[in-house]
């Protein structure tokens, strides 16, 4: 693996699990075993580095999306697939890495918002739309609006003033409130789906556990 791509992964990893304030350019240097002049061979500051890393991780979740939305047997089935990857994601994500971004990282920050008003706007507006086209999502919804009472919800477990982490874990949160949503927009055919994926996602939960 490139210099650039074990720094960027190492430097990931530790912004998801510890923050990104809490992590100095010294700290992944030692990670990796490599001299703070390496990194700086490839990232002129931290800020770069946490743009870099912001860029990398939007661009994959764009890929996933992408996937997700290809590979679904339905709208229902669409959202089931990201939640599932999302909650995976964030039994190790730090709270702390939205309010970070937004207090230290004016421009990675930006990135974000612009990922979340662009491309995940157009991500859900279209699963709102395949949903209808499908009838199992209800006929008389407010797309637009819909759009966005969802992408404000999925990070509403980042606040940490409404739900902290210590009684309400973001990965748990997230699930039961993209389940929530679905049940806001489904019609009974679509919840019959909810009902049906969710037996399907606790009986493989189940079957790890006993593996494990």
């Amino acid at each position: 693996m490139e210099n650039k791509e074990r720094i960027l992964e190492k430097a990931t990893d530790l912004f998801m699990r510890y923050g990104i304030r809490s992590i100095t350019m010294d700290e992944i240097a030692a990670q990796l075993g490599i001299s703070k002049k390496t990194i700086y061979q490839y990232f002129t500051d931290k800020d770069a580095m946490v743009e870099a890393v912001v860029n990398d991780e939007m661009k994959r979740n764009e890929e996933d999306c992408r996937g997700y939305c290809l590979t679904a047997d339905n709208a229902v089935h669409e959202i089931f697939l990201a939640m599932d990857s999302f909650e995976e994601m964030l039994k190790t994500m730090n709270p702390q890495l939205i309010h970070d971004l937004e207090k230290h990282h004016p421009a990675a920050f930006k990135r974000l918002k612009q990922y979340k008003y662009q491309f995940l706007f157009t991500t859900i507006r279209e699963n709102l739309e395949r949903g209808t086209k499908e009838d199992i999502y209800r006929t008389d919804l407010n797309i637009d609006l819909t759009t966005r009472h969802r992408i404000e919800s999925a990070f509403m477990p980042f606040n940490q003033d409404a739900f902290p982490q210590n009684k309400y874990p973001m990965n748990q949160t997230c699930k039961e409130l993209a389940v929530l949503f679905l049940h806001s927009i489904c019609n009974p055919t679509g919840k019959k789906l909810i009902e049906k994926y969710s037996n399907e996602r606790q009986k493989t939960k189940l079957h790890e556990q006993k593996i494990n």
